[in-house]
């Protein structure tokens, strides 16, 4: 069957030289704390003084031309060290000794001699690539990377390969191998690669031009290992002339599955060679990444049926260049293509669908026809029935092309009946008329088209995963549940979202992708939602680090998160910018408003306890009572002010005493004292019947002259002694006299006295008192001295006396004794 496709065809692969970052996320930390990249800093040797924490070091771009013993004695816990581009022409042996944690090491591109000796226990990555050493001889000492499973090595002046080369690596674990540098080896010994047994992949950078039957050893010792995988790269020099088969060995391999050639040229009757041995051979997957294609012969490509069957599965052609100004040409045999499954055309400028070529494909289930001119009118075009070339195809990519009318889109995979999965990220998608999707398509993509929020209600109800990727979306629907019941993948990566809403119900939502938007915190409530979810992407957003994030940084199960920490930085509040955060600390106090209201309740409460035990212990019921009664008096001294100014005493003395002490106040004290014409008030006999006993004694104090007391033990011990104490004490101090007077029955040391008396044990210290002497004899003396004090001077010069002081509040003037 003959047909003439697009501006392309064949070939091309990607280098894949050591992916040293996606490498090194599986073995070293990522966090920003823990690296240090001091490249490009004219450095001339090993910076010294790094800090012990760092587990990758970049010193790439200087001028270090040496890696001795005590470089690097510092960085005990170093994992990954790179040391490209830096003219390095020796490693000592002991370079390394203190650094036995190290898994990643990179010192390509430099100017080694000799492949060093590395002591390095846990070493899992190593490139060596693109040094001056002469051989590829590797030391005794690599027998110990009992780890060892990425290792690149190439040298421009090692052009032989020898059996003994790799015997140090023959009983350990590598398995890839990137070898060569794009020279052309003049020499290989059988069997050199073939003892690397656990080998799986292989990245092999060797021109060949003349020596094919080094490049069919070569195959066929990678085929006697475990290695499934060969990448091909930069196979053919430029200027160069094939005139024999160079892939004869193709159709005697057995284990080789996957076939790559990347980054070279290939004419169509070296195209020819080629698929004539992949068809006979056990490759089950072929790529062409990047290639150059010439037609060399008149007819183009054309090969005839085969008489075997072919293990064909996968047909990859990413990346064509054309010598020609036309559409290349192929004549080629159906049948050998009709069991392909997986089909790629990418980069290939196609813009109409080859429908007489890929309708032969009756088993494809995957075409990807991404980064083409392709449009509506050239996939589906007139002469193409869309029923008949896509019998059993499941997922189509029309990423990166063309594609406008969403609802004509719809309406053409209507007619494609097994279509599952359909990509059209990257177009001119528009949207504005409805859509009607079959139910058979679950999963689509429409990222990084400009749809805005009505994109929502151009989808199927059937949809299960919807990539909405930058599409300018900036809410979410709240009836996403009922627009999508089963949705379980939804990615809104690069949008304008601010905000989860709380009320957001996604029950069978297994996968959400947020990331890139303007989403400032993310509440419990909003993830509530998400019942089944088991992954979230939510990095690069604008996150406030205060109460709102609080829960999320504390409380959110981090294994949830794909992204976690490194995508996850404060922007807000300005102190915070840029911080890590799960760096950032907050009280857990401060952000649980009931929990702080708790506590600030227990405090109280236990303050509360502890000073209702205080005011017990130190009798301030008692106190309280004398506040109000104190509070009542001088409510009454301001209502009475104008009469005070013209009362009269009633009593030279008013006497306090204790109940148990009657008998010596009713016997001696008040007939000696009465008998010398003093009028005394005394609580038994002339207080008023009916009348509050605190009135009582306020009158009595405000009616006499003094205030006598009789101490004794049983006088602190009354309540009632301790009011008219306190009372008279108040007089005293409001009318500026010294109308106290003390007269102590018994001896009482002051330091006895209850706490409730500290104004007495005051007074005591202070003030002169009267003893109760047991000689007569003194006792004479006694009453004489006690009269004396009682005895008023004239009336009316005391009542003027006391009205001036009430009224003016002069200072206490005390009286001499």
């Amino acid at each position: 069957m003959s047909s003439t496709i697009w501006p392309v065809l064949i070939s091309c692969l990607l280098l894949i030289l050591l992916k040293a970052h996606g490498e090194e996320v599986g073995y070293c930390s990522t966090l920003t704390e823990h690296t240090k990249d001091l490249s490009n800093n004219n450095l001339t040797r090993m910076p010294s003084h790094l800090s012990n924490s760092i587990e990758y070091l970049d010193v790439s771009h200087n001028n270090i031309s040496s890696i001795v013993h005590g470089d690097l004695s510092g960085l005990t816990h170093l994992c990954s060290l790179k040391v490209t581009h830096c003219g390095l022409q020796y490693i000592s042996p002991d370079a390394f000794s203190s650094n036995s944690e190290i898994k990643i090491l990179n010192i390509s591109y430099n100017h080694l001699t000799v492949i060093p000796n590395l002591h390095l226990p846990q070493l899992r990555i190593l490139d060596l690539s693109t040094n001056l050493y002469p051989s590829y001889a590797l030391p005794d000492s690599f027998g110990n990377l009992s780890y060892l499973s990425i290792l690149a090595i190439s040298s421009k002046h090692a052009t032989s390969v020898n059996v003994k080369d790799f015997v140090p690596l023959q009983n350990g674990h590598l398995k890839k191998i990137l070898f060569g540098d794009g020279t052309e080896l003049q020499n290989y010994e059988n069997g050199s690669f073939s003892q690397l047994k656990s080998l799986q992949e292989v990245v092999l950078k060797v021109t060949f031009c003349q020596r094919f039957d080094i490049f069919s050893d070569m195959i066929m010792d990678f085929d006697q290992t475990q290695t499934k995988k060969i990448q091909l790269v930069k196979l053919f020099p430029d200027q160069c002339t094939i005139k024999t088969d160079p892939f004869k060995a193709f159709k005697d391999l057995r284990v080789l599955s996957n076939l790559s050639i990347v980054d070279t040229w290939l004419n169509s009757s070296v195209m020819v060679k080629l698929f004539k041995n992949v068809w006979k051979s056990s490759f089950e997957e072929t790529e062409f990444l990047n290639i150059t294609y010439n037609e060399d012969t008149p007819y183009g490509f054309w090969l005839p049926k085969q008489n075997h069957t072919t293990n064909l599965r996968s047909f990859v052609l990413d990346g064509v260049n054309h010598r020609q100004y036309h559409y290349p040409t192929f004549n080629v045999s159906m049948e050998l293509v009709n069991k392909l499954t997986y089909l790629k055309f990418s980069g290939t400028g196609m813009n109409i669908l080859p429908c007489n070529l890929i309708s032969a494909i009756k088993s494809l289930q995957v075409l990807d026809l991404s980064n083409n001119l392709l449009e509506e009118s050239g996939f589906w075009w007139i002469g193409c029935s869309s029923h008949k070339v896509f019998p059993a195809l499941r997922k189509l990519s029309l990423s990166h092309n063309r594609f406008k009318d969403l609802a004509e889109i719809a309406k053409n995979v209507n007619n494609m009946k097994f279509l599952e999965s359909l990509d059209l990220s990257f177009n001119s998608i528009t949207t504005g008329k409805p859509c009607f999707w079959p139910p058979h398509l679950i999963e689509l993509s429409l990222s990084h088209n400009n749809l805005g929020n009505n994109v929502f209600h151009y989808l199927s109800p059937y949809f299960q995963k919807i990539d909405l990727s930058k599409t300018g979306i900036s809410v979410i629907p709240l009836n996403i549940m009922s627009l999508f019941p089963r949705l379980t993948y939804l990615y809104l990566s690069f949008n304008s979202i601010q905000v989860i809403p709380a009320d957001l119900r996604a029950p069978m939502l297994v996968s959400l992708h947020i990331d890139q938007n303007a989403i400032t915190f993310i509440s419990q409530k909003s993830m509530e939602g998400f019942p089944k979810l088991r992954t979230l992407k939510a990095g690069h957003n604008p996150f406030s680090c205060d109460c709102d994030s609080f829960w999320f940084m504390t409380v959110y199960n981090k294994s949830l998160l794909s992204d976690w920490p490194q995508d996850y930085s404060c922007s807000t509040p300005p102190s915070f910018s840029g911080r890590r955060l799960e760096t950032y600390e907050r009280g857990w106090l401060s952000c649980q408003p009931g929990l702080q209201a708790a506590v600030v309740l227990s405090v109280l409460s236990v303050v509360g306890v502890a000073l209702a035990i205080i005011v017990y212990a130190c009798d301030g019921i008692w106190y309280t009572k004398m506040l109000w009664v104190w509070i009542r008096v001088k409510r009454r001294g301001y209502k009475r002010a104008d009469r005070l100014l013209n009362a009269t005493f009633r009593y030279h003395a008013f006497i306090s005493y204790s109940q148990h002490d009657s008998t010596w106040v009713g016997s001696q004290l008040v007939p000696e004292l009465e008998r010398s014409g003093l009028s005394l008030c005394i609580h038994e006999r002339d207080f008023e019947p009916g009348k509050w006993i605190v009135d009582n004694i306020i009158h009595c104090v405000e009616d006499s002259y003094k205030s006598l007391f009789i101490l004794s033990k049983h006088f602190v011990q009354s309540e009632w002694c301790n009011y008219e104490l306190f009372f008279a004490q108040h007089r005293a101090i409001s009318v500026n006299d010294d109308s106290l007077v003390f007269v102590l029955l018994e001896p009482i040391p002051a330091d006895s006295l209850p706490k409730k008396f500290l104004k007495l044990r005051t007074l005591l210290r202070r003030k002169t008192y009267l003893e109760w002497p047991a000689d007569e004899r003194k006792q004479r003396v006694f009453w004489c001295n006690l009269k004396a004090i009682l005895q008023t001077v004239d009336q009316s010069k005391i009542l003027k006396d006391v009205a001036t002081d009430i009224a003016e509040m002069c200072p206490l003037v005390s009286v001499k004794e």
